[in-house]
């Protein structure tokens, strides 16, 4: 306990919690719509911000290392739309799938499990439905599977990191009591305080393990993209590899309710099948395609800029015909005279 009291002053203090919602006032509306109240006002989730920080952030990192493959610019939207989407679905039936006792059983509403605002997505559960939606974008477009994974896997990792801080200002899912300097700082009213422990305990900011576990990763990832320019799925597996070694540890720590199975908690066993997962499609792809990726696009669905777009200082009309037809008559006889004078 000394030493808790002595590393306090250091530690990581929790945001107020008011910071976890932003309120804008719409009262002004009742002017102009009068059904809608005076003392309306639209609640903004900061979780949700920071999740929309990391899908902006991957969007464009994505399509900057998509259009310089060679692809269509701005495409890579054709692709983010369905793989959002079914990647908010995926992260939320993993979710509860993992945390069925919140949402079914006695005393429960199982028309909770579809309040997603109310917080509770999972990772896991979002890399496999957004795998399916950038499937079936892929199919759509024209992009190799594999190109657009390679390419995503930068900033996927960086949108994991800035989605991050989202659970910092929910104040949730931290880990074990902890007495390092850097303990954080968390209120004993939490609905997920552990009963027994004082006031004042800190715990591992899992959180910022967390971020800076994936912004160490991103860096590994395109230090060895630019020595070895891996392609065809290799540094999407490689994202996988290192992430879940250090989701494995993350994992361990946390004391947050969750289902376990043979001793371990779902996401570990999530986090060790990511490990699995990586492994072998780095060895399936570096077998079936040892060489140099040709196209992002798959054969016969490349895109090239359109011919109207290619410089010219050359201009056409109508006329021009005209003239044509005028000319060739003289350029005719011109070249028949200078025949017979050769023959001459």
């Amino acid at each position: 306990m000394f030493a808790s009291q002595l590393f306090v002053p250091l530690s990581i203090p929790s945001p107020p919690k008011a910071w976890a919602d932003i309120y804008i006032s719409l009262g002004w509306i009742h002017n102009i719509i009068p059904a809608v109240g005076a003392d309306y006002r639209l609640d903004i989730k900061t979780y949700a911000l920071c999740l929309l920080a990391g899908i902006i952030a991957a969007v464009i990192v994505t399509s900057r290392r998509l259009t310089a493959r060679g692809a269509e610019p701005g495409i890579v939207l054709d692709i983010a739309i369905p793989a959002v989407i079914l990647g908010i679905i995926g992260a939320r039936t993993y979710h509860v799938f993992t945390h069925y006792n919140d949402y079914f059983g006695p005393g429960k509403d199982p028309l909770t499990a579809f309040y997603v605002w109310q917080g509770g997505i999972a990772i896991f559960g979002s890399l496999l439905g957004g795998a399916l939606g950038v499937y079936i974008g892929c199919r759509y477009t024209g992009i190799r599977f594999w190109s657009f994974a390679d390419a995503l896997a930068p900033g996927l990792i960086l949108a994991q990191a800035l989605g991050r801080f989202g659970n910092y200002f929910n104040h949730e899912l931290y880990g074990q009591p902890t007495t390092l300097p850097w303990g954080l700082q968390i209120e004993s009213t939490n609905a997920a305080f552990p009963v027994g422990l004082p006031a004042g305990t800190l715990f591992h900011p899992t959180f910022l393990y967390e971020i800076i576990w994936n912004l160490l990763v991103l860096t590994v990832l395109l230090l060895i993209e630019r020595h070895y320019r891996l392609r065809w799925g290799k540094l999407i597996a490689l994202y996988f590899i290192f992430y879940g070694i250090g989701r494995v540890w993350f994992e361990s720590i946390r004391i947050d309710p969750s289902q376990v199975y043979l001793g371990l908690r779902s996401n570990v066993w999530g986090a060790l099948f990511a490990i699995l997962l990586g492994i072998v499609i780095f060895r399936v792809q570096s077998r079936r395609h040892p060489g140099l990726e040709p196209s992002v696009y798959r054969p016969g669905k490349e895109w090239s800029p359109s011919s109207s777009e290619v410089d010219s200082e050359e201009t056409y009309s109508d006329s021009d015909d005209d003239n044509d037809a005028v000319q060739k008559p003289d350029k005719a006889s011109k070249s028949g005279a200078a025949t017979s004078g050769a023959v001459v």
